[in-house]
């Protein structure tokens, strides 16, 4: 809670009862999974183009599947007005977009009725329930409002060459009357995250908003949508082709491959397109250059189109820069933010279109910073003392600009905030989780760097457990987060709680070893081949500085955890060290050529690592965990998702039968309902159940956790 809110909340009590007697505070208690999990969830904030109000989502959690709830609020950018919820049904609400009347939100979803997403329309100005516009058997996604406000654009998948419904659904017929059930590819990828890939593709639709309107495919029958490369930019769960209105109306613009089989020897690069909003015409790049792009926007003016660009060459990372290129004429893009070695995680214009604000995540903050549109190095504008800005929205028809955005930390869960330019701080619109959250006993995370042998300067996080005592000694848990390309943020978790591990009395160390993000282009970068050895120097170095530094922690006990990259770090520190008592890796690879020739993707592998397994380079062998397996002495928990295609169970199956076959007490754990995260409430608590006693096992002396 906020110095303003607290000085409010205290006002208020004064004056509704000036002689009752103070309530006495609750004591606080340490954190547990029920706690983390039926925490309420505070959604992004949408914000109406006038700025005056704020649609988000809230997720009311629950143990049991179909109790969960997620329903769309409402709440005044003035904070004047108490936020109201919205929608009131079982399924979310995703997808969320303002007409630019400030009267209706559009949003997907499935109601009882839908067999698939279909977008629906809510008139928030004349009241009542949401209509559903599309009634479209491949499902529908991501709206948009045309600039008039009579048309909404939406994404779909469809069956190639399918121009319409009713040829989507005499294909998906005639799939369902097969009497045999195979997948058969030509090309390379054929899964994704945690789904395999089939034939169908992303397309663009349009239809007015009037009662028994239908959708017009304006994609599909293009050139473009028939070359077999064809696809969209890869999310976690979906394929998305990220289209928006041109200001006029006319026009769409889009992110696209045609290069999408190029992925097992190449970079598959993406463009930005361009295509009339009517159908009928071949889509026309409007970037130059192949790469990556990402939350392109116009300026409110309509004459320049802005975007995130990283270029795709022989480095293992680029920074996402921000750009802007006029329009309609197209042409050359220029740099917004120049000499600025930090990417641009979010970034929104002024409504005069003469200033850009950006989410810059540093360390383990989320800052918020300030750009001329005309380009230039950005200046810092608001740090929070803890955690950061995770979304960021500036409307765009606004008297004059209204930021608003989420903040949370790792003992602040997310919630929805103005930013107040003046004094530099911001102030809560909503309190979803600030009273559950005052009654947990966690601080925030205490922040360190270092010199690494390699004369690179390090940060670490370590965050203490409930009722710590620097007088007393506490075991360390070392938490190595994934990525690479990633860092620790103090933002509260769910897959790795940092207080939730902390509780049973252990001290948490978190390192931002080579390879993270966060801290500049060059140090994301020098990775490229040394994907392990030097990562894994590193947070050894950390827990030795961490213990001279702090002289509350007991180096004689020691284990270490992570999962995805954060798990190929664990196995390496199986395969060359005994200084810890116990290792705990989630879908970590062990071998890099078996990750290489069963992951989702490829060749990012081949440049970390120079080459493909074949072509020579000792990395491959070297920085590989099975090669040191004669060495392996310490007891591993091993966990990981069945359905997990990004790090396939293959790995952790070697290494569990090089555990075993070495005779070193391991217990694993396989996930049948889970991918790269495990997701299902009841799954997660008892992951978090097995976790502790493996802890306890060899940080307490607990009873063996078999």
């Amino acid at each position: 809670m906020n110095h303003r809110t607290i000085c409010a909340a205290m006002v208020a009590a004064c004056v509704m009862a000036p002689l009752a007697p103070a309530a006495q505070a609750p004591t606080p208690k340490p954190i547990t999974h029920q706690t983390l999990w039926m925490m309420k969830r505070v959604g992004v904030p949408i914000v109406s183009p006038d700025g005056k109000w704020v649609v988000y989502s809230v997720l009311e959690p629950a143990y049991e599947a179909d109790k969960a709830v997620s329903d769309l609020w409402l709440v005044s950018t003035d904070g004047l007005k108490p936020p109201r919820r919205i929608t009131d049904t079982k399924a979310p609400e995703d997808d969320v977009a303002w007409s630019l009347d400030s009267a209706s939100i559009a949003f997907s979803t499935k109601r009882e009725g839908d067999d698939v997403e279909q977008i629906y329309i809510l008139d928030l100005a004349a009241g009542g329930e949401a209509r559903r516009l599309t009634n479209i058997s491949t499902g529908a996604k991501n709206p948009k409002w045309r600039p008039d406000g009579k048309a909404i654009l939406f994404e779909s998948r469809v069956y190639p060459n399918a121009l319409d419904d009713e040829a989507n659904k005499k294909i998906a017929a005639e799939h369902k009357e097969r009497k045999y059930n195979v997948r058969v590819y030509e090309h390379f990828p054929v899964r994704y995250w945690n789904q395999w890939l089939d034939e169908r593709q992303p397309t663009i639709l349009v239809q007015p908003i009037e009662q028994g309107s239908s959708p017009k495919d304006i994609l599909s029958a293009s050139a473009l949508a028939r070359t077999s490369g064809f696809s969209g930019a890869e999310t976690e769960t979906s394929v998305t082709l990220a289209p928006l209105w041109s200001p006029d109306g006319r026009e769409v613009v889009f992110t696209a491959t045609a290069e999408r089989w190029n992925a097992a020897f190449a970079h598959v690069g993406y463009h930005l397109y361009r295509v009339a909003a009517g159908g009928g015409a071949e889509p026309t790049i409007v970037s130059p250059a192949s790469g990556e792009y990402a939350a392109a926007m116009f300026s409110p003016d309509g004459k320049a189109l802005y975007f995130k660009y990283q270029p795709q060459d022989a480095e293992v990372y680029h920074l996402a820069r921000l750009q802007k290129m006029a329009w309609p004429a197209g042409g050359q893009p220029t740099p917004v933010t120049r000499d600025f070695d930090r990417e641009i995680a979010r970034f929104a214009l002024t409504p005069d279109g003469k200033l850009a604000y950006l989410l810059v995540p540093d360390a383990a903050k989320e800052n918020l910073y300030r750009v001329s549109t005309e380009g230039g190095t950005p200046a810092l504008v608001v740090e929070p003392a803890t955690g950061g800005y995770t979304a960021l929205e500036i409307p765009q028809k606004a008297a004059k600009p209204v930021l608003v955005a989420s903040y949370g930390s790792a003992v602040s869960p997310a919630e929805i905030v103005r930013i107040e330019l003046g004094p530099r701080a911001h102030v809560n619109l909503t309190h979803v989780d600030t009273a559950a959250a005052a009654v947990i006993d966690w601080r925030p995370p205490q922040h360190f760097y270092f010199t690494s042998a390699k004369g690179r300067n390090i940060h670490n996080m370590i965050v203490l457990p409930p009722q710590s005592d620097p007088a007393k000694k506490y075991h360390m848990l070392v938490l190595i987060h994934g990525g690479a390309a990633s860092n620790n943020p103090d933002q509260i978790g769910l897959r790795w709680n940092y207080h939730l591990l902390a509780a049973p009395g252990y001290v948490i160390l978190m390192t931002d070893y080579t390879g993270s993000t966060s801290f500049g282009e060059k140090f994301a970068q020098a990775i490229k081949l040394d994907p392990l050895k030097t990562p894994g120097d590193e947070i050894n170095q950390a827990v030795d500085e961490a213990i001279k530094r702090y002289p509350f922690i007991d180096g004689s006990k020691l284990c270490a955890a992570g999962a995805s990259y954060g798990g190929h770090l664990a196995n390496w520190i199986e395969a060359t060290t005994t200084r810890y008592k116990c290792i705990i890796s989630h879908a970590g690879e062990v071998d890099l050529a078996t990750q290489w020739g069963i992951s989702d993707s490829i060749y990012g592998r081949e440049q970390t690592n120079g080459g493909p397994p074949w072509a020579g380079n000792p990395i491959w062998r070297e920085q590989s965990p099975i090669t040191y397996a004669a060495n392996w002495k310490t007891p591993m928990l091993l966990s990981i998702g069945e359905r997990d295609f990004r790090v396939p169970l293959g790995n952790t199956l070697e290494n569990w039968s090089a555990l075993q076959r070495m005779h070193v007490p391991s217990r694993l754990l396989v996930w049948p309902d889970a991918w790269h995260w495990i997701t299902k409430p009841e799954d997660s608590r008892h992951f978090y159940e097995e976790v502790q006693k493996w802890l306890a096992t060899y940080l307490k002396d607990a009873a063996p956790a078999a």
